[in-house]
């Protein structure tokens, strides 16, 4: 039998981990990185929990709890749950959530969403828990927050009940400046001149060219201050939002949260039915609308012009994460994966937010074309839903090999390997906590570790 032992560093890189994540602990909740990012931020929230539910269960209860006391009274889980006192743009006072009758006076927050990964998170926490009847009876306490909040986004985000749900602004998909949103964001028509005065922080804390263009900023910013000015009436911001877009990442995310809902409420002892429907609805339509066969790949549908978008990235392939299509699907998409991965020292591979062969690739720039942690994250256990232990070892390799080599940063040059963006970054360590984790537990596929060609 071979030899299946964690390689002797991993021990230490675990702790390096651990310590990522205490210092970015704000007594409440853990901040993504203290200097770039100085709030709680949803997703991030959710993929933390995951971290600490390997070790500190209390602590990954406390995260979802305190992320979840942001909630607003229709159930909008909001991006950012802010910090008195830190300096961040857009902060509370540009968001002006208190024009909304659904916003909570405390915490203030912001009024727009991210992807939901929320109960695949608490049923984690649950599933690792050293005390489980606490943990079943932080699953109860959690549930109706967690409906609420699918509720939320099939009653105001979906065009069709139990349909595709669709965002808003670029930050509500998690991948603020994707090649995925330029035709959208190009297409707005808006004066300049009369956007709200505001100052960048991220700049002064980050290189300039690992950040979105300053012409992109003016974008998110026009339609935060469209979105207050609507008082975040849901309503009416879908009949006037230049940007509407139905994304593969955000529905695949979404698919697999309901069916973890479910087995939450079968936890508990409540009705998974309307959790299992909402999953299965979803996935059919995600299967009939953003289906691209002459590509072998998902792609986004771009409500405003009716059409799907053009461009494919790494999100294309979330689908297998949440098992969505047929076996003769995922394997051409497994095929596809030879276009946009990148070799990591001789351990593993990863696949880069744009392929490296396409023409608007850059190494450096945000979400067009660095590593992503929560990609890899994603795409690995996609691989091991459908049969690829080996592949699925590979990348979780890639990632832990890419922390180990360079620290916790926010992403990876693909080229280098260097950490870009914000280090000693929060859910980076985590995710490298869960995917040791998942090594330790597959030891057959982490032992076969190797390039695939």
């Amino acid at each position: 039998m071979e030899q299946t032992t964690e390689p002797a560093d991993d021990a230490g890189l675990i702790g390096q981990a651990r310590a990522v994540l205490e210092a970015n602990w704000l007594g409440h909740a853990t901040s993504p990185n203290r200097r770039l990012y100085p709030h709680q931020w949803s997703w991030d929230a959710a993929c933390i929990a995951m971290g600490y539910a390997s070790w500190n269960q209390e602590r990954a209860e406390t995260e979802l709890r305190s992320l979840f006391s942001g909630q607003w009274r229709d159930g909008l889980l909001p991006h950012i749950v802010f910090t008195d006192g830190a300096r961040y743009f857009p902060g509370p006072d540009f968001w002006q959530t208190e024009r909304s009758q659904d916003a909570p006076a405390s915490p203030r927050t912001s009024g727009i969403v991210q992807p939901p990964i929320h109960a695949t998170a608490a049923l984690q926490v649950y599933r690792l828990a050293s005390d489980r009847p606490r943990a079943a009876a932080f699953l109860e306490k959690l549930l109706p927050k967690l409906a609420a909040w699918h509720a939320y986004l099939y009653r105001e985000r979906a065009r069709v009940e139990g349909g595709l749900v669709e965002i808003w602004h670029p930050w509500e998909s998690g991948m603020d400046n994707s090649p995925l949103w330029d035709v959208a964001l190009e297409r707005m028509s808006f004066d300049p001149e009369l956007l709200p005065e505001y100052e960048r922080v991220d700049v002064d804390v980050a290189e300039v060219t690992e950040r979105p263009s300053d012409g992109e900023y003016d974008r998110y910013v026009y339609l935060v201050s469209l979105f207050r000015e609507l008082a975040y009436d849901s309503s009416r911001i879908k009949r006037v939002t230049p940007f509407a877009l139905q994304p593969v990442l955000f529905n695949s995310l979404l698919v697999q949260s309901n069916r973890d809902l479910a087995e939450i409420a079968r936890v508990v002892g409540a009705d998974p039915e309307p959790f299992e429907a909402w999953a299965e609805s979803t996935a059919a339509a995600l299967e009939e609308t953003l289906w691209d066969d002459e590509h072998a790949i998902y792609v986004d549908y771009d409500v405003e012009a009716g059409e799907r978008v053009a461009a494919r990235t790494a999100a294309g392939l979330a689908p297998l994460y949440a098992g969505v299509p047929a076996r003769a699907r995922a394997e051409r998409m497994v095929e596809l994966l030879a276009n946009s991965r990148v070799s990591v020292g001789a351990r593993g591979w990863a696949v880069t937010s744009l392929a490296p062969s396409d023409p608007g690739f850059q190494a450096a720039r945000y979400w067009r074309g660095p590593v992503w942690p929560i990609l890899n994250w994603v795409l690995q256990r996609g691989l091991d839903r459908y049969g690829y232990p080996t592949l699925a070892a590979e990348v979780r390799r890639a990632v832990v090999e890419l922390a180990r080599g360079a620290g916790f940063w926010e992403h990876y040059c693909p080229e280098s390997g260097r950490g870009q963006g914000g280090d000693r970054f929060a859910w980076t360590a985590a995710l490298v906590l869960d995917l040791l984790r998942e090594n330790k537990a597959k030891p057959e596929s982490a032992s076969r570790m190797g390039i695939a060609h």
